[in-house]
């Protein structure tokens, strides 16, 4: 067991004694330097001395001779030409003399090691003395276990050995044995530690009370550090260290005294603290702090769970231990930082113990008596952060060490709030959420004021960490109280302040999210008999209210002028695109809360809800008019229809339809008149007026829908009727009172125009019970694109041709759309007719209407599509009406068959060719070659149906016919196309007569 422990010792005085060997090398290569620059200064004395043996010839004697020696002024009237006359130029000088003139400084040579001299002077002279050291040391513990000597003669004993060798060390010639004389003063040193520890730790004299052992160690402390320093010998300092660390595990007899333990600890460290900053030895606080580390840890792990210190208050003793010795090297850094020689190796120890008691902060949690008594552990933690902050205080380069600590600290709050939270001590964990998002938040703020630097951007995330944690005990606990939500609401200002102050919007997102997702964790407790739903939806309005108005005010203070207009669905990380975006999150999140309430509970009332969702709606209208944001209406709009459309198709009664109809109206009556009511403002906006237009058309579904589940009888074009007077009195406002010179002019006409002729162009197909959308979309179409003729906006042609092609896909492309309905009762005037008839017709009303110049249609001629699209409606109008009248009676859908029924076989054959003769007509007459080719196209196939097709499956009669008519129809085209070449050829002709005449 000896042996084990000679080799411990060994093993820790090699590792702090071998390294500053190196450490004398640099001191002998910095006393070669000094020497260096002494001989450099002898040099520079010499040159001076020389300069001043040149005398110069005083000016005034100059100017005399000057005087004499020029001639009187002479009159020259016939100017020379001047000569410029030779310098006298000396000869270069040798360039080797140059260089030989100027001093060379040689850099000085590392001076081999002196093997012979290190190991004969100052190896064996340090091993000695540890030897001597552990020699005594051994001699006591002997005398201890075999009582060979009273103990107070031990004492004695030790005492006069140690001041003995002081004396000797220093009596001895510095210069000549000066590595002997400090080992003997670093030996003597660690006998005095040694001796006063016993006589107070294990003999307890009477005399060696707290105060007495106090002051001699102290003195013992001094007298070392001032032999260091007299002796100017960091070896000296560092054996005393070590020899001070190593006492009390040397004499150690297994007791308990914190105190006594630690109070020398403590007074060992200002000791080497003091000399530290006196001959800037900045390896001492680094030895210093890793002692003491050490030192803590291992009293922990011996003594810790044996004396119960997790326990009563006995582990105010554990906290003052590491809190106590992290101030200490604070203090240290600010007295070195006063005095103007605080270096890395000291901020470093700082730091060190610093994360030493964050650390044993982390080992307190783990006890179950510690954590169920948050305030005590959680104030410990506070104070060591707050330790952090004045190191970072103290060197601002530091800083991001203040985010690792607050990390640190919401990591131990995330562990303790997971296993250790319950009801009772809520609120205590709420009130230490908050302080140290507070203090994380505000000390970069406090830095810029006192050390003016830039605020880092992860400042803002400890008031997000700190709603991370509130999410926690909303999952976690079964009962909540309400008083959670002020801190939440405490919280949100802290990060909304923080980021005006830094100019910043994203953490605003941050924590709209955060508290949003709180929120819709509550309103997931709320049980299906509703108890708590208006609590619930009254904080929730705070919330909405509170987020609206802070993320329009910040986004508004975070505009600049003169840069690129924001875009609503721009890159989020801009910041001018944020700030159009984050007032339309804060405006729409409160919704999806809402629309997550209306799908979740059985609200048959809605007024609730909806009540809430108008109350938004008015503060975001009010914002909007307030701050110019004219992308909110559009937003709320959009918000609402989305929560109306949840309830209706999930809540709807016929029975109790009322409510909800005077909802839907009223949302729609708000967000018509909204941009009236401020017209000057939006007077060259355009985004609300789109919101005002639209709104009808929106709620128009809702509303009919509602009314013909409600009151069936009532007459359906009554709806569309009532819904197209408001954007009909505000189009006759619009031209009244918006003039000519507004840009935006057009467009508001546009969309209020449009909204009115929707709704007439419903009057009637509404009241087909089949089809009667795809017929309010061409009519509607149709009547753009004639609305474009007097209000030449480029978004009514556009909408109007949409809506058109949509048509035709709808009808033409759709088979399926012959089977959404039962055939009628009666043929050929039946809905096919209408739907297809009018979907035709206002195809070709649309080509009418944009006739050129109207018809380029995102740059591309309209034209030939409306008619190609008319007369492919056209034609399947017809063999639906053929289909339709040879179908079995009573049959549901509608089928095409070519074979089983001669008459229809003959049919199709003759209306083929019918339709072909129509196409060439036309063409003709307008002198469409297109129309003609497709002429000629059908007519080929009518005649290859006829041919391969009708001659073998019709009977004689039918087959007459169908050829008969079928030859008819052919040669009438030929005729007519024999006459139309005829004239074409000679209206050629007489152009080229006309053109050829002189």
């Amino acid at each position: 067991m000896e042996l084990l422990i000679l080799i411990v010792i060994g093993l820790l005085i090699a590792i702090f004694v071998l390294p500053f060997v190196a450490f004398s090398k640099a001191n002998s290569a910095k006393r070669s330097i000094d020497d260096l620059a002494t001989r450099l200064s002898s040099l520079e004395k010499e040159v001076r001395g020389l300069e001043r043996d040149t005398v110069p010839i005083p000016e005034s004697q100059a100017g005399v001779a000057a005087t004499e020696t020029a001639p009187p002024p002479v009159r020259i009237t016939t100017p020379a030409p001047d000569v410029p006359a030779k310098e006298s130029v000396p000869p270069p000088i040798p360039e080797r003399f140059v260089q030989a003139t100027v001093p060379q400084i040689a850099a000085p040579r590392r001076p081999p090691i002196d093997w012979e001299q290190f190991m004969g002077a100052k190896l064996f002279a340090w091993i000695g003395g540890l030897a001597l050291f552990l020699g005594v040391a051994f001699f006591v513990k002997y005398s201890f276990e075999r009582n060979l000597i009273p103990p107070e003669l031990r004492v004695a004993i030790g005492f006069v050995v140690g001041v003995s060798l002081l004396i000797n060390g220093l009596l001895l010639k510095r210069k000549e044995n000066a590595v002997t004389a400090q080992t003997l003063c670093a030996t003597g040193i660690l006998v005095l530690y040694a001796v006063t520890f016993a006589c107070r730790s294990y003999y307890h004299f009477s005399f060696f009370g707290l105060i007495p052992t106090f002051l001699l160690m102290t003195l013992i402390t001094a007298v070392a550090f001032l032999l260091a320093v007299r002796l100017n010998a960091i070896v000296v300092a560092v054996l005393g260290i070590a020899g001070g660390f190593l006492t009390p595990l040397l004499l150690s007899a297994g007791q308990d005294h914190p105190l006594g333990l630690f109070g020398y600890v403590a007074l060992l460290n200002i000791g080497l603290l003091g000399v530290a900053q006196r001959k800037r030895w900045s390896v001492l606080p680094t030895l210093g702090a890793v002692g003491t580390a050490l030192m803590q840890f291992a009293w922990v792990a011996t003594f810790f769970v044996p004396e119960k210190y997790f326990a009563g208050n006995k582990v105010l003793v554990v906290m003052a231990v590491f809190a106590g010795f992290q101030g200490l090297f604070l203090a240290a850094v600010a007295w070195a930082r006063r005095t103007g020689k605080v270096n890395h190796e000291l901020l470093a120890c700082a730091l060190g113990l610093a994360t030493t008691a964050i650390l044993s902060a982390f080992y307190l949690l783990s006890f179950q008596t510690i954590a169920q008594r948050p305030t005590l552990l959680l104030i410990y933690l506070f104070v060591i952060d707050l330790g952090v902050l004045a190191l970072t205080l103290l060197e601002t380069k530091l800083i991001i060490v203040d985010a690792l600590a607050g990390l640190a600290a919401f990591i131990l709050l995330a562990a303790w709030t997971t296993y250790h939270l319950t009801t009772k001590n809520l609120y205590t964990a709420l009130a230490f959420y908050f302080i140290f998002a507070l203090f994380h938040s505000a000390a970069p703020l406090v830095l810029q004021r006192l050390r003016k630097i830039h605020i880092p951007w992860w400042s803002h995330a400890f008031p997000a960490f700190a709603l991370l944690l509130v999410l926690m005990p909303i999952f976690q606990l079964t009962e909540l109280s309400i008083l959670i939500w002020p801190f939440v609401l405490i919280v949100d200002l802290l990060a909304i302040v923080l980021a005006l102050a830094t100019a910043a919007l994203l953490p605003i997102l941050a924590v709209l999210l955060l508290t949003l997702i709180a929120m819709g964790a509550w309103l997931l407790r709320i049980p299906s008999e509703l108890t708590g739903l208006p609590t619930s939806l009254f904080i929730l309005a705070a919330f909405g209210i509170f987020f609206m108005v802070a993320a329009s005010w910040a986004s508004r203070r975070s505009t600049t002028a003169g840069t690129r207009p924001p875009k609503l669905f721009g890159d989020i990380t801009h910041p001018g695109n944020l700030s159009v975006q984050l007032p339309a999150l804060s405006a729409a999140l409160p919704f999806l809360l809402l629309i997550m309430v209306t799908l979740r509970l059985p609200l048959v009332n809605p007024s609730a809800v909806f009540g809430l969702a108008l109350l938004l709606v008015i503060l975001l209208l009010g914002m909007s008019a307030i701050l110019v944001l004219d992308v909110l209406p559009a937003v709320g709009l959009a918000c609402v229809l989305a929560l109306e459309h949840a309830w209706h198709f999930q809540h709807f009664d016929p029975a109790r339809a009322t409510v909800p109809l005077i909802w839907y109206l009223g949302f729609y009556a708000v967000f018509s008149v909204f941009p009236f009511i401020f017209h000057r403002r939006f007077a060259a906006k355009t985004v609300p007026w789109a919101t005002a237009a639209l709104a009808g058309p929106l709620h128009f579904y809702l509303v009919y829908e509602l009314i013909w589940n409600a009151y069936p009888s009532a007459v359906p074009g009554l709806v569309p009727a009532a819904f197209a007077v408001p954007p009909l009195i505000g189009l006759f406002v619009l031209l009244k009172g918006t003039p000519f010179t507004n840009p935006a002019r057009n467009t508001q006409v546009a969309l209020f125009g449009g909204a009115t002729l929707f709704f007439i162009t419903l009057i009637f197909p509404i009241e087909f019970d089949r089809q009667w959308i795809t017929v309010g979309w061409a009519l509607e179409g149709a009547a753009l694109c004639w609305l474009f003729r007097r209000v030449p906006h480029p978004g009514l042609r556009l909408t109007g041709v949409a809506l058109l092609i949509v048509v035709f896909a709808r009808l033409a492309l759709n088979p399926a759309v012959l089977s959404y309905h039962p055939r009628a009762a009666f043929p050929i005037f039946n809905w096919y007719l209408y739907t297809y008839g009018v979907a035709t017709v206002c195809l070709f009303a649309a080509a009418r209407f944009l006739a050129p110049p109207r018809q380029r249609v995102l740059g591309h001629n309209a034209l030939p599509l409306f008619h190609t699209l008319g007369t492919v409606l056209a034609f399947l109008i017809v063999n639906i009406e053929i289909a339709d009248y040879f179908s079995a009676p009573g049959a549901a859908a509608l089928t095409f068959q070519f074979a089983g029924n001669f008459a229809r076989d003959m049919s199709y054959s003759i209306a083929w060719a019918l339709f072909a003769l129509l196409l060439l007509i036309v063409g003709m007459r307008k002198h469409a070659a297109p129309l003609r080719y497709a002429s000629l196209g059908l007519l080929g196939i009518t005649v290859v149906k006829l041919f391969f097709h009708d001659l073998s499956q019709l009977e004689q009669l039918y087959r007459i016919s169908a050829f008969v008519a079928v030859a008819i129809i052919a040669i009438l085209a030929s005729f007519l196309y024999q006459r139309f070449l005829g004239a074409t050829e000679k209206s050629s002709a007489t152009k080229s007569t006309i053109a050829s005449a002189p």
